[in-house]
């Protein structure tokens, strides 16, 4: 997918109703207030040596940034949200609501904007020790925890 297909994508999530309970859409699941999607999805499972693998995680860092400029460009800097104190009440045996699990178990940090009801976050998860790389896009209602 291009750069701009994401855009695009995006921009239909944002528009998009809420079903009322959890449902596979697409590349991803929506919600009760939320869609998430899929946008760089290789944790360079398959690849035959580590220069594959480094390549599949370059081009996922490489789609992220260049998401994160046009978005910038866009709606203006995001806030930069630290997930710590989330990851620690997780780790106490707290349990945080979806869409924000997943984010908060495998993230440090998202970039965040509200477009007028919606937050919207790109969601990099970068395996740990490994070359992995997953890029998603998570488009809600619900404050983040």
């Amino acid at each position: 997918m291009t750069t701009a297909h994401h855009l695009r994508l995006i921009d239909g999530m944002r528009t998009r109703d809420f079903p009322p309970e959890r449902v596979p859409s697409g590349s991803g699941v929506s919600g009760p207030g939320y869609h998430t999607a899929l946008l760089h999805g290789e944790y360079a499972r398959g690849a035959t040596d580590e220069t594959d693998r480094l390549e599949v995680r370059a081009r996922c860092l490489a789609e992220h940034d260049a998401l994160l400029a046009l978005l910038t460009s866009r709606w203006g800097e995001p806030q930069a949200v630290s997930l710590w104190s989330a990851q620690e009440r997780m780790l106490a045996g707290e349990v945080v609501a979806e869409p924000w699990a997943d984010p908060v178990a495998g993230c440090e940090y998202l970039p965040l904007w509200k477009v007028e009801d919606r937050w919207i976050a790109l969601v990099l998860h970068l395996e740990d020790g490994g070359p992995g790389c997953e890029l998603r896009v998570l488009v809600t209602v619900i404050d983040p925890p």
